[in-house]
């Protein structure tokens, strides 16, 4: 008999603590500083969990025109000024809560599982610190931005490098003399009203002989014409066309030269210069040709050869070094009184 009466009061004992774990669980999961802080969002705005938007959003303008601080008059009810606000700053919030449909999830989430406290914080400040742009546009426009300024300096270089050429009497006279010959600069003298300047003219002059120097010379290296196909843009772009094309160029050269055992042509044989002095395609075209024809002279294309040139180079480095007066000042300087020298000064 005790022991069916202590079983009945344990099991009455249970039921309560789940009545109670239900009735209490919402507002055990109200956290302060979270959203609403200790009272409920749906409380605030008087509204049921299930309520549409349009009828969280009606609610929220019928309060909103009854707490707005613009609207508060001293002596229409007991709450003072500052109680009005606080009231009007906690229906906004309630109302930013609950008209977003991903954060009224979460924070209908946080109601049904208070036990989740952490994770409650964690979900909360992740939205509210979440960049308001979206990342791709802001990578977008950094990569325009950049291929902007990228194309804009290129074109400052070949300019500059154009003016420079300009300068040069080699290429200039070169240029006077092809404009010469194509009739650009012996046109007869205008009279009358068309005629001219001494000044409009000389600059017409110098406009001809720029734009033969601009077609006739091939500038290569880090000043040669820009293109748009070389801006980080266009690299993004067809970095999918570069890619296949380098697998497929990588397999045919194996395939040619290392299953059939081909020769190498001139143009591969540059392509394994170029590689083992380490040199990008922009500091190589700008070799001179002579040069370049030395390279194939010496078959540089072979390792042997290669490592032979270089050994050579650097004793020539070294005796062009050893000669020099400056560097032998140098050497002498560092013998005497370079650095990790110990002196003493006299008191």
């Amino acid at each position: 008999m005790a022991a069916s009466i202590a079983l009945r009061l344990i099991s009455w004992f249970c039921v309560v603590c789940l009545l109670l774990g239900f009735l209490f669980s919402s507002a055990a999961a109200l956290i302060e500083g979270l959203y609403c802080g200790t009272q409920s969002c749906y409380d605030v705005l008087g509204v049921a969990r299930d309520s549409s938007k349009a009828e969280i959003g009606r609610a929220y303008r019928q309060l909103a025109r009854r707490y707005h601080p613009d609207k508060y008059q001293p002596g229409d009810s007991d709450d003072t000024r500052d109680t009005v606000h606080h009231k009007f700053l906690l229906i906004a919030t309630a109302y930013e809560t609950l008209k977003d449909e991903e954060l009224r999830k979460d924070y209908d989430y946080m109601l049904d599982h208070p036990e989740e406290y952490y994770s409650h914080y964690y979900t909360y400040y992740r939205r509210r610190i979440a960049p308001k742009v979206d990342v791709r546009i802001v990578i977008l426009v950094t990569v325009c931005a950049i291929s902007v300024f990228q194309y804009y300096s290129w074109w400052s270089s070949y300019s500059e490098a154009i003016n420079y050429l300009m300068t040069v009497p080699k290429y200039r006279i070169q240029a006077t003399e092809l404009a010469k010959q194509q009739g650009l600069l012996n046109k007869t003298k205008e009279k009358g009203k068309n005629r001219r300047s001494k000044e409009e003219i000389r600059e017409e002059e110098e406009q001809i002989i720029r734009d033969i120097i601009k077609n006739k010379i091939d500038i290569k290296g880090g000043y040669q014409k820009p293109n748009v196909s070389d801006i980080l843009l266009c690299k993004i772009i067809l970095f999918p066309y570069y890619l296949c094309s380098y697998i497929a160029w990588n397999c045919l050269w194996f395939y040619r030269f290392t299953i059939r055992r081909e020769e190498y042509g001139d143009k591969e044989k540059l392509y394994i210069i170029r590689k083992n002095m380490k040199m990008s395609q922009a500091q190589f075209d700008s070799l001179d040709n002579n040069m370049i024809d030395t390279f194939l002279k010496k078959q540089l294309w072979i390792k042997q050869n290669f490592e032979s040139y270089r050994e050579e180079q650097e004793e020539e480095m070294k005796m062009k070094m050893a000669s020099d007066s400056r560097w032998k000042r140098y050497r002498r300087w560092m013998k005497s009184e370079g650095p990790g020298r110990i002196t003493f000064v006299d008191d």
